[in-house]
């Protein structure tokens, strides 16, 4: 049986270590915490899982929260101007299934243990290039899965599929107790993504932290616009108050909901931005040796559109099935780039949907996005489609697709 190496301890390194135990795989896993340094660290997400992702989960019995932690059943639009009126505001439920979002501190150092549990070789160290490279010869296959830090570099940026150099929102986090529910489905749990065009998005997700069940406070801001203010890294109270504020202004039905809301914990918060980037899937080391970048380490894509996490679960998935296809044959360069392309026919429609939301809305988004506030039927297929990406590519992205669709509807 081929030994394997995995770096990174995220949902992509542990879901595909732990699925590949289950087959017997000699397994070993490198992570930069152990299980009780990540329950005290910092929050590193959002994680909101769709309904297609956690199948993935249940099929392998890693599911170890469905009792506990809250289930959207839709995810909700908001417009905005930036003179803090709304001009939309609309549902879609999700067809496939509830949404889930575990705190990744509560969901990693939960799933390291468990790994260890299963027969999973887990060594807690920092990895570097250097480390890599006199590491790598004892493993038949090394994959990196840590998607910050040094072993990034080894993987080259594909110019082709990544239009931006920069980051294009400053991002900011804030997990909280004490949210209103939304007076127009009182008492309901669901996703709601509030966009004031120019401005900023927002998107408010029930979650499950350390504390127990919380709503996850997601910002992304255009750069040096209002919501551009957390570069200081301020600490968690205020970075909560500079939230309020915020909303008060540009998105005050927001402020309604969130203003009693009390951070979780101080670690609670995160700040940060980077550019979304695919890059190519094959590294080098200095000593010749290949391995293989997989989930956030090769399509990073800006958080916009809730995907990293989902990214993540459905990449370890596919490269199950090309590990598993393989067997005790060499893991080249050729089946390194194969299993990339295998998980590319998924996750360029995930990369084009992003990037799409992260531009001016088009006039014909614009009229899908108005429609959907009469019409439950197109509210439902928007909102499906963050569960379903591919589905976007036959009647989202382009001006003819979506006339004909919205004629089709109508």
């Amino acid at each position: 049986m081929p030994k394997i190496l995995i770096v990174g301890a995220g949902q992509s390194g542990l879901q595909l270590a732990l699925t590949l135990r289950d087959h017997d795989y000699d397994v070993t896993l490198m992570s930069a915490k152990t299980p009780d340094e990540i329950r005290a660290g910092w929050v590193t997400s959002t994680q909101c899982m769709f309904a297609d992702s956690l199948s993935i989960e249940r099929k392998h019995g890693l599911n170890l929260w469905d009792d506990v932690a809250p289930r959207a059943a839709g995810q909700g639009f908001s417009l905005g101007e930036p003179d803090g009126t709304r001009v939309l505001n609309w549902m879609g439920k999700w067809e496939a299934g509830p949404a889930q979002s575990i705190d990744q501190r509560v969901k990693m150092a939960t799933w390291l243990e468990l790994l260890e549990e299963r027969g999973g070789n887990v060594i807690i160290h920092g990895v570097t290039t250097a480390d890599l490279n006199s590491l790598a010869h004892m493993y038949d296959l090394v994959i990196v899965a840590a998607g910050k830090g040094e072993l990034v570099q080894l993987f080259d940026r594909d110019p082709s599929r990544s239009p931006f150099t920069k980051p294009q929102r400053a991002l900011s986090v804030s997990y909280v107790h004490g949210v209103e529910s939304r007076p127009e489905t009182p008492g309901a749990v669901d996703v709601w993504v509030n966009f004031v065009p120019g401005i900023a998005e927002h998107i408010s997700i029930p979650g499950y932290t350390l504390s127990g069940p919380c709503q996850i406070l997601y910002v992304s801001g255009i750069p040096g616009g209002p919501f551009d203010v957390f570069g200081d890294r301020p600490p968690a109270d205020e970075q909560l108050r500079r939230h309020l504020e915020l909303f008060k202004q540009y998105m005050p039905w927001e402020y309604e909901r969130y203003r009693d809301a009390e951070i979780t914990d101080p670690k609670g918060v995160l700040v940060g931005g980077y550019p979304p980037v695919v890059r190519h899937p094959v590294g080098e080391l200095p000593s010749g040796g290949l391995v293989l970048g997989m989930a956030d380490v090769v399509v990073a894509n800006d958080p916009i559109t809730g995907q990293g996490a989902n990214n993540a679960a459905k990449c370890a998935e596919s490269y199950l099935g090309s590990i598993l296809e393989h067997g005790d044959r060499p893991f080249d360069r050729a089946w390194m780039q194969a299993t990339f392309d295998r998980y590319w026919e998924y996750a360029q429609h995930v990369v084009r949907l992003t990037n799409t939301m992260l531009m001016p809305p088009a006039p014909h988004v614009q009229k899908i996005l108005g429609v959907a506030q009469e019409n439950e039927r197109v509210a439902n297929r928007f909102a499906n489609g963050f569960n379903d990406p591919p589905d976007m590519a036959d009647w989202f992205f382009e001006p003819e697709k979506a006339e004909a669709y919205l004629a089709s509807v109508s």
